[in-house]
């Protein structure tokens, strides 16, 4: 189904942040439209105050008003044009906002934790970055966010881009930059008493500087290969098993599982995605997949955020060759024409790896936290 035309506009917007994404024109083109028909609306109605003040004033003491009676034409003119200008602005600002949130399934992915007070970002090919990102000009960029204490919100004006980030949850966002450049990035939600302080940059470099900055990060793992060693160190495998045709084990297999519909308890099913695959690990007794028993232990307070994400990336990685899920090669120029795809992560509640239906499963030692290489810039540093 073709999605509606969204009106937009390229010029700068008098009093706004520089445009520096694909959403930043049909956003402000919104914006006009609604100033315009406000600044309209507010003379229009001023002007007939003043007017029929002036016209039907009391000219003499002792007038009496006549009778008014009621007009059914005027009654619907003042009900249908306002409700026609009030379907405009929901069925535009819809748009935008379904836009907004269905990530291209062709997308550069980033994990995203907000903390107390600073963004930490980990890239799929292993860098790591506080309160900076760099990403290459005309690139979606997918990201998956969460925070490990309060309420914070991902804001980027130039971008026109702004998501709140809650605990317990993953969200996700997108953009695609269009002009390069170093551009603020804010946390709109307050916070905490060094809420103003937790600010950053996004970094949009030209093709050729984002790969020199991709060499420069020497060490480095990619968030799936993290994942797949805090897997074995935290003993998931004994119960889990990860490769094609492999025996079964006390727990679901997971090659192959992401993205899928998984059977549970209940006569009820989910599909396997980063939601339920954290669920699962945090709070294995929510979900349980059907034919297994409830025995999973939880990991709450075992594991940080970050390395939630990457045990994430592990198993999204374990699929058949070609079908993987998730985004394009870092920097990898992206197809024209968006394709849009994926369901806000709230509503998917997917059912993955279900750690709630492993039948045994004693925890291993707490692993240290999986660390990621130096990327070359103190800033990046866990």
């Amino acid at each position: 189904m073709q999605s509606i035309p969204i009106p937009n506009i390229s010029l700068p917007v008098p009093f706004s942040p520089e445009q520096a994404s694909t959403f930043a024109p049909h956003v402000d083109a919104l914006y006009v439209y609604l100033v315009t028909l406000t600044a309209f609306f507010t003379l229009l109605i001023s002007a007939a105050i003043i007017f029929f003040a002036v016209k039907y004033r009391r000219r003499q003491a002792a007038e009496l008003p006549r009778p008014i009676a009621g007009s059914m034409v005027l009654e619907l003119t003042w009900t249908i044009i306002p409700l026609m200008i009030a379907m405009t602005i929901f069925v535009w600002g819809a748009s935008i906002f379904f836009k907004a949130y269905r990530a291209p399934q062709q997308a550069m992915e980033v994990y995203v934790v907000g903390k107390q007070w600073m963004w930490k970002f980990q890239h799929q090919t292993g860098q790591r970055e506080i309160n900076e990102l760099h990403v290459p000009v005309g690139a979606r960029v997918k990201l998956t966010m969460t925070t490990e204490d309060v309420i914070h919100s991902f804001y980027v004006p130039a971008f026109r881009i702004k998501q709140d980030v809650v605990p317990g949850r993953y969200l996700q966002t997108w953009f695609e930059a269009t002009k390069t450049g170093k551009f603020y990035l804010f946390c709109a939600e307050y916070c905490g008493t060094n809420h103003s302080g937790m600010g950053g940059y996004i970094y949009v470099m030209d093709q050729a500087a984002y790969q020199q900055w991709l060499a420069g990060g020497t060490g480095t793992e990619s968030a799936a290969s993290q994942g797949q060693k805090l897997f074995q160190q935290r003993g998931c495998a004994s119960c889990h098993q990860v490769e094609a045709g492999g025996q079964q084990g006390l727990g679901p297999t997971l090659y192959g599982i992401f993205g899928k519909q998984q059977q549970i308890e209940g006569d009820g099913a989910v599909t396997v995605d980063e939601g339920y695959i954290r669920e699962s690990i945090l709070n294995p007794q929510a979900k349980i997949a059907a034919g297994f028993q409830n025995i999973m232990p939880t990991f709450q307070g075992q594991v940080s955020e970050e390395q939630v994400l990457q045990l994430v990336a592990y198993i999204r990685s374990l699929a058949p060759a070609g079908q993987q899920q998730g985004g394009a090669a870092a920097g990898a120029q992206t197809t024209s024409g968006p394709t849009t795809g994926g369901v806000p992560p709230q509503q998917q509640r997917s059912n993955p790896l279900h750690p709630s239906d492993v039948r045994q499963g004693n925890p291993a030692p707490q692993a240290p936290p999986a660390g990621g290489g130096n990327t070359g810039n103190a800033n990046r540093q866990q």
